[in-house]
């Protein structure tokens, strides 16, 4: 499975913010949303990434301050990416070697998505499944065009 296929379930939306903005606007746009990062943007091409991790981080170190520093001051700048082609195992071992929970998708330059570990986790499942549904039907001597529900 691809990411492409993931995407294509899940959908391609991505929130967004400019660097400009302040941490303060971030947090309360990832509680509206109920989403644990937001990608950072120039025009329409991704800079960085700004999670809930980088948050707590801010908030250790300068509590009740959050409104006083920008997305860019605080924002993750390696950003590690994949793309659309990528196959999902690829994506679920490159997030777990890198510790990482949100990698957002590129097309080119352009951002096509976003996905979570828990997506790709969701992705396995529902491989596992499948596979799992195949296999009882070949046990049972049921043909493979029979065993699809």
């Amino acid at each position: 499975m691809t990411i492409r296929d993931i995407l294509r379930y899940k959908g391609s939306e991505v929130t967004t913010i400019t660097a400009d903005r302040t941490a303060l606007e971030a947090v309360m746009l990832l509680v509206e949303r109920n989403i644990g990062s937001v990608v950072v943007v120039s025009g329409d091409r991704p800079i960085g990434i700004l999670t809930e991790r980088d948050i707590l981080r801010l908030s250790a170190r300068a509590p009740n301050k959050l409104d006083t520093f920008t997305v860019g001051g605080v924002m993750t700048r390696d950003l590690v990416t994949a793309t659309s082609r990528d196959d999902h195992r690829e994506a679920m071992d490159l997030m777990t070697t890198r510790r990482i929970r949100h990698l957002p998708v590129l097309d080119g330059e352009k951002l096509a998505g976003l996905v979570s570990i828990g997506d790709l986790v969701n992705a396995c499942r529902q491989e596992a499944e499948e596979e799992n549904h195949h296999l009882r039907g070949y046990i049972q001597g049921v043909p493979a065009e029979s065993t699809r529900s």
